[in-house]
């Protein structure tokens, strides 16, 4: 196994992953993977790889890499300065990178997700079907944490393109201080009445308590309907809930998470998770409420679009 890259600085918080560890989460292991689908999928199409090959996920500070071996990079996502020896490179366009070259992804000025693909995909440890990073169980990724200055990662075998690839502008996504999530009711409709009009209603904040286990959201109090518990029984969750803790404050659970003890007044649909994922702190999010028909038709979009993106090349 040949290294690909070392680390110089890692960033803010930089870790290995991919599309996700699924069918353990009965005994705790949560999901993890790329926390913006979109981003993810197309950072590998942009070198060549399959869609859900292994990248580093950048958050809101990249890393600074050197280069081991000959291969095409990508970075796709949220707007940061990429760089190889000092020259800017941009964003959702592949670029050749030679041994001695070195690679920085500087801090994100628009979004806060940003996934760095090379030629083969990063080649870490497969751990329950995945290379994904799940630092709060220590499983997957480099040895279960996020990249630590001097760590190296190998990547697996991989093609070099015959020509670079870019992203045309109109398929690259915006990162607004304000973002619209489309959810339905549930699944613990019943516990609310009062509480529809206000989530489905009023903007909320993004808070600093934002991670990948979810996001707490700031604004109008979420009642449950008279008489109801504060809490649950606890319940297997999955990405997208909202779920509403007795301060009455929304959390929009995320893929680190596998249980929880609250009601969730609604569900966001997957493709919007995404955009989610691309707020900071201060940012605004407003719900939107759809009907299951319509979040079905949403995701069948979304995998549209993906594909059209794969045929581009």
């Amino acid at each position: 196994m040949t290294a690909a890259v070392r680390v110089v600085r890692p960033g803010a918080y930089t870790t290995v992953q991919d599309g996700g560890r699924v069918g353990f989460q009965h005994l705790g292991v949560p999901v993890s993977g790329a926390l913006d689908p979109f981003a993810f999928r197309v950072a590998n199409l942009l070198v060549g790889n399959p869609p859900g090959r292994a990248v580093l996920e950048v958050t809101i500070l990249g890393p600074e890499l050197e280069v081991l071996a000959p291969a095409d990079l990508a970075v796709a996502g949220a707007q940061l300065d990429v760089r190889v020896n000092g020259e800017g490179v941009g964003c959702w366009r592949s670029f050749r990178v030679a041994p001695g070259d070195v690679v920085s992804v500087g801090q994100a000025t628009a979004g806060c997700r940003a996934y760095l693909a090379v030629t083969g995909g990063f080649d870490v440890p497969v751990v329950m079907g995945s290379r994904s990073t799940y630092a709060g169980g220590a499983i997957g990724g480099l040895n279960g944490r996020s990249l630590r200055a001097g760590d190296e990662l190998a990547a697996l075998p991989g093609a070099l393109l015959a020509r670079p690839r870019e992203l045309p502008d109109r398929l690259r996504p915006d990162y607004p201080g304000e973002v619209g999530l489309r959810a339905v009711r549930g699944p613990q409709d019943e516990f609310f009445d009062e509480g529809f009009r206000r989530l489905f209603g009023e903007p909320y904040l993004v808070t600093p308590k934002a991670d990948r286990m979810g996001y707490r959201l700031q604004g109008a109090p979420v009642p449950l309907a008279p008489g109801r518990p504060r809490s649950i029984v606890s319940e297997p969750s999955m990405p997208g809930g909202v779920q509403i803790p007795p301060d009455e404050q929304p959390i929009v659970l995320l893929v680190e998470q596998t249980v929880g003890g609250y009601a969730k007044i609604a569900t966001v649909v997957t493709p919007d998770l995404g955009r989610l994922a691309q707020t900071t702190p201060g940012d605004r999010v407003v719900f939107e409420e759809v009907d299951l028909d319509a979040a079905h038709g949403l995701y069948r979009e979304a995998v549209a679009r993906s594909r059209t993106i794969e045929d581009l090349w």
